[in-house]
């Protein structure tokens, strides 16, 4: 699920459409007793590259006595979490078959959107794929 931050306007027009005067109005049927008062307790906010380092080092206590039969070229690297809702993002795919040139089009999208972020990032001018 995508994330779209809303304007405080953009809320006050939703509370508007459903009649409420504010959001306390929505959760008026919870019991205040079941309703969180204050800090979960989870502690401090974390990277995404230590949140997962976090469960590595959890997962690190399950068995490893499995043999990964992946084939050539695959090896353990990072990928950010991102990635996933970027390659769902409906410009870099086609409802066309893998024979048409079209579907093309989204893999030299990704292509040239990754190439400009290596040169932005690197202060390069020139970034291969």
């Amino acid at each position: 699920m995508r994330y779209i931050p809303n304007s405080p306007d953009e809320r006050r027009s939703m509370l508007a459409d459903l009649g409420c005067q504010d959001i306390e109005e929505i959760f008026a049927q919870v019991p205040a007793a079941l309703r969180l008062t204050g800090p979960i307790g989870i502690g401090a906010a974390l990277s995404e590259t230590e949140i997962i380092s976090y469960f590595r080092r959890l997962a690190a206590g399950n068995s490893v006595d499995y043999q990964s039969f992946l084939g050539a070229g695959a090896y353990s690297h990072f990928i950010p979490v991102v990635i996933d809702s970027l390659i769902s993002r409906s410009e870099f795919f086609t409802a066309y078959t893998p024979y048409q040139p079209e579907v093309s089009q989204g893999t030299l999208q990704y292509i040239f959107e990754f190439q400009t972020m290596i040169c932005q990032l690197t202060g390069m001018e020139v970034a291969n794929a």
